[in-house]
């Protein structure tokens, strides 16, 4: 019992470090992002040229400055989407830069429910601009299905998908697509209805912290709690050969064996 204990106590003070090292590195992760949102907006080609080097995750945040046309005819939509807790959906429109490489999405923002339908291609009544715009973004990482989720059918063209599957959306819109997708912050020339453009996530430090708290409370509990049983245990009465005894009442009277003593095994024979 004393090693079960011992190695138990070993192992939650080990996973109450792994949690503070988790949340540091959390932290040392928000402070990157919070310092590349500050970064002036960059050129896609250096984004592109980072992303090669380094890996789309390695630039999430950045903002890159871009022109070109957007693609209308290949706009999906992205539902269950709020804001402010009002339901609605994203609007995503592919746009082909004028520098000839591969289109990027672009999440123009949330529209409410109420507004177009899935059988308008754009979205009637925030249609994006049509000719030359130049919008300047966040970089995000393509989303895709989790463990649980709703499921997009992998053939056909879709209006509407469950999250903003960038190879989903390249399947049904022809031209080739970045990796990665932009959130809108602004575009030039300003449209005269547009989609109410989408907040950056809040950069939390997650449940690393009171994960860690609840292992060390653990650990006080086992390291307080285990020597006071054993103290407790080496104060009950004894017989000459050792075994326990248990009290019949308080006052001196004469106390039994517990259950199993050979006396009461006899007395069960008689």
């Amino acid at each position: 019992m004393h090693v079960f204990v011992v190695a138990l106590v070993v192992t939650m003070v080990n996973l109450m470090f792994w949690q503070i090292r988790r949340l540091h590195e959390k932290q040392a992760i928000n402070h990157q992002i919070e310092q590349d949102a500050r970064l002036p907006a960059t050129s896609l080609g250096s984004i592109r040229t980072e992303i090669d080097q380094r890996g789309v995750a390695a630039v999430r945040f950045r903002r890159v400055e871009l022109s070109g046309t957007y693609e209308a005819d290949h706009e999906v939509t992205i539902a269950n989407r709020s804001f402010n807790g009002a339901p609605g959906r994203w609007v995503a429109t592919p746009l082909r830069p004028d520098d000839g490489g591969p289109a990027v999405l672009v999440v123009r923002g949330w529209v409410p429910l109420a507004v177009g339908g899935e059988e308008h291609r754009p979205v009637k009544g925030v249609e994006p601009p049509q000719g030359q715009v130049t919008v300047e973004g966040y970089v995000e990482l393509a989303q895709v299905r989790g463990s649980i989720g709703p499921t997009d059918p992998p053939t056909g063209r879709l209006s509407e998908l469950a999250r903003v599957d960038v190879a989903r959306v390249a399947k049904q819109s022809g031209p080739m697509l970045s990796t990665f997708f932009l959130q809108l912050v602004s575009q030039r020339p300003e449209p005269a209805a547009a989609p109410t453009p989408v907040p950056l996530p809040p950069l939390d430090e997650g449940p690393h912290r009171s994960y860690a708290g609840q292992w060390a409370l653990f650990s006080l509990v086992v390291v307080i709690g285990y020597p006071l049983a054993l103290r407790h245990n080496a104060r009950l009465p004894r017989d000459p050969d050792g075994a326990r005894l248990d009290e019949t009442n308080g006052d001196g009277a004469e106390r039994t064996k517990t259950p199993g003593t050979d006396d009461e095994v006899a007395q069960r024979g008689s």
